[in-house]
């Protein structure tokens, strides 16, 4: 395994003298390699401190441990005849997710037979537990942590796939989850008895419950939403194109970091306590990171649970605003 140690992590010299909210008391950077294609695409967080990285293009997830060493955990093979839907690349890793026991999943697409979702236990060689649409762009992935079934949001195919004891099933489709230009469901999160998605060409959070039914968008105005995750009753989510990170609550938006606290494409979120664990994908420029900061008892004022229950119009197929246009819940 390849381990690369990444110069002097920032702490408190990291400090920002201005950050974008008072929402933020510290916040800290970890360098990643462009070079070697270290563009982080979603994340998951260890027991012990570290974070696990999915690098989209490479086949590589990485660890990056709290003093800030990155190491290549595992590989997934690159296809030589691989071809990714939209980005057309001969891979893509998407979403990862670890369970208890210690294994990591981690959905892969690459245009071939070889796209789905596959385990990882570090040490040992990944394997695909479960094929997936080669014509889809498998992307975030979530686990019930009630029954340990896994839900692969699909930004082509306009669906989430449920798995389950290696079975595979439509979760859910339609309108609700699909693109308008590019991508469409996104970030994905089992919270509150339902999976909520994220579609960033439409910019709105969808929620889906677990016992079956219709969703609903309960926020829109969110623009290019990429990854998100909960903090309480809040939403934390990542706006990928315009380099923002934003909370999301029952009054709307609130600005948490931006382009000066070191942002470059955020693609994924992950909290634990009171840290916020941003990855930086650098996909339109500047340089890709792992980002920490530490939210602030104010970060929001009133919660985004699952007691939402108003709904709002889809846009229109030819990507037209939808009419309420205001940042946040929708209603």
């Amino acid at each position: 395994m390849r381990i690369k140690q990444i110069g002097v992590v920032l702490a408190a010299a990291a400090v920002f003298a201005s950050p974008a909210t008072p929402a933020l008391a510290a916040s800290r950077i970890v360098p990643l390699d462009l070079a070697t294609g270290q563009q982080p695409e979603n994340i998951a967080l260890e027991p012990g401190g570290s974070a696990d990285l999915t690098f989209a293009y490479t086949g590589e997830i990485g660890r990056v441990t709290p003093g800030g060493r990155v190491s290549v955990i595992a590989r997934i093979p690159v296809p030589a005849d691989g071809d990714v839907p939209v980005v057309h690349q001969k891979l893509f890793l998407g979403g990862i997710v670890r369970a208890p026991g210690g294994d990591l999943y981690v959905a892969v697409s690459t245009g071939t037979a070889a796209t789905g979702l596959y385990r990882v236990r570090p040490g040992t060689a990944p394997v695909q537990m479960a094929a997936l649409p080669p014509a889809g762009f498998q992307n975030g992935v979530a686990r019930d942590p009630a029954t340990g079934d896994l839900f692969v949001a699909d930004s082509f195919g306009s669906t989430i796939w449920r798995v389950s004891r290696g079975r595979v099933t439509a979760f859910a489709t339609g309108e609700l989850l699909a693109p308008v230009n590019g991508f469409g469901a996104n970030g994905i999160k089992v919270h509150a008895g339902a999976v909520w998605v994220s579609n960033l060409d439409r910019g709105t959070l969808v929620r889906f419950p677990l016992t079956g039914g219709p969703g609903r968008v309960v926020a829109t105005g969110l623009g290019p939403v990429d990854d998100f995750a909960f903090h309480g009753g809040t939403v934390i989510a990542a706006i990928n194109q315009e380099n923002r990170v934003v909370a999301v609550d029952r009054n709307g938006t609130h600005p948490i970091l931006s382009t000066s606290d070191g942002l470059a494409n955020p693609t994924a979120i992950a909290v634990r306590d009171d840290a916020v664990y941003v990855t930086d994908g650098a996909y339109f420029g500047g340089s890709p990171n792992l980002l920490q900061a530490t939210l602030a008892a104010n970060t929001c004022s009133a919660e985004f649970d699952g007691s939402v229950t108003t709904t709002t119009s889809l846009p229109a197929a030819s990507g037209t605003e939808v009419a309420n246009t205001r940042h946040g819940v929708a209603g």
